[in-house]
């Protein structure tokens, strides 16, 4: 960056100065074992479940899409992930919201489509989101594996998760950039163990 550069270009390439330097943290072994997880789950044809708030509502319903259809090499291709992003409902959202309360609207997802043995991944930048907080409560003790994609100190999140995929910046904007990133990686390994597996059974 020069030094006679303009105040928003600086602000732009210390953007991604920041990103760059929070991806050399990435925890490759937290991803790694959140593919296992999902590769565990398409074998057994159990179901996976995304959420979160804001812009990580986005970031879920990117990563559920990614997984249903990205992971699977065409049409043709008669398993499949069964993926689910708990942000796309919008009647389904505004009735819980609307009659118990906005903290019950993933809870209660969970509690009418899964079962034990599902993965429930949340996604919150600090961690303390009441909803995703009760959605991972509820999923914990009803059985279902689960993962937390956090930024910040984590929360409350990061502690009651079975896999933390945590971000220590104090940004939310470089805390999502890392969160999708992470995804995709996410998604390209579950592309590849799945390719992998079908040519071993080949």
């Amino acid at each position: 960056m020069k030094d006679d550069a303009p105040a928003g270009l600086k602000g732009l390439e210390e953007h991604i100065r920041r990103t760059v330097g929070m991806l050399d943290k990435v925890d490759y072994a937290a991803v790694l074992e959140l593919v296992d997880k999902l590769h565990e789950a398409y074998e057994r044809g159990k179901r996976v479940f995304i959420f979160g708030n804001g812009g990580s509502a986005a970031s879920a319903s990117h990563f559920a899409e990614d997984l249903a259809k990205s992971t699977v090499p065409g049409m043709e291709t008669a398993r499949r992930l069964r993926v689910q992003s708990l942000t796309d409902s919008v009647p389904f959202i505004s009735a819980l919201g609307n009659d118990w309360g906005y903290d019950t609207v993933f809870r209660e997802q969970l509690v009418t489509n899964a079962e034990p043995g599902d993965i429930a991944i949340a996604i919150s930048g600090s961690g303390n989101s009441p909803n995703v907080v009760r959605a991972i409560e509820w999923a914990r003790s009803h059985g279902l594996f689960t993962c937390g994609f956090t930024g910040f100190s984590g929360g409350k999140l990061k502690e009651i998760v079975h896999l933390a995929i945590h971000s220590p910046v104090d940004d939310m904007e470089i805390a999502e950039n890392c969160h999708m990133i992470e995804i995709h990686l996410a998604v390209g390994g579950l592309r590849r163990k799945i390719r992998d597996a079908a040519r071993e059974r080949a």
